[in-house]
């Protein structure tokens, strides 16, 4: 079965709706990961619920922590990688220094 979301080759990013996306720093431990996740989860029940109840001040808060938490996890700020390479997330993956990959792998 093909991976559903492919993931580039150094491990930075996965391809979902034709962007790249970061992962999740590889150099978290499973607990860490575990704590970032459920706050995000919190945090993402928090907009929901401000959107539904209209909220803005609630969901202002409630978008800081999904800020946080997808920063905590690597996926957001400063990029987790330390060889200088910039952070391509968002770019389509034609559009990145990943084109000849994501060719191929097409």
């Amino acid at each position: 079965m093909a991976n559903k979301y492919p993931h580039t080759p150094d491990g930075r990013y996965f391809v979902a709706k034709d962007r790249l996306w970061r992962c999740t720093d590889p150099r978290l431990t499973d607990e860490e990961k575990r704590c970032h996740v459920k706050a995000l989860m919190k945090a993402r029940r928090a907009v929901r619920s401000a959107q539904q109840q209209d909220d803005k001040e609630a969901l202002r808060q409630a978008r800081l922590g999904v800020q946080e938490a997808k920063e905590a996890l690597g996926e957001r700020g400063p990029v987790w990688w330390q060889d200088g390479a910039p952070d391509e997330g968002g770019l389509a993956p034609h559009n990145s220094s990943y084109a000849q990959w994501w060719a191929s792998y097409s």
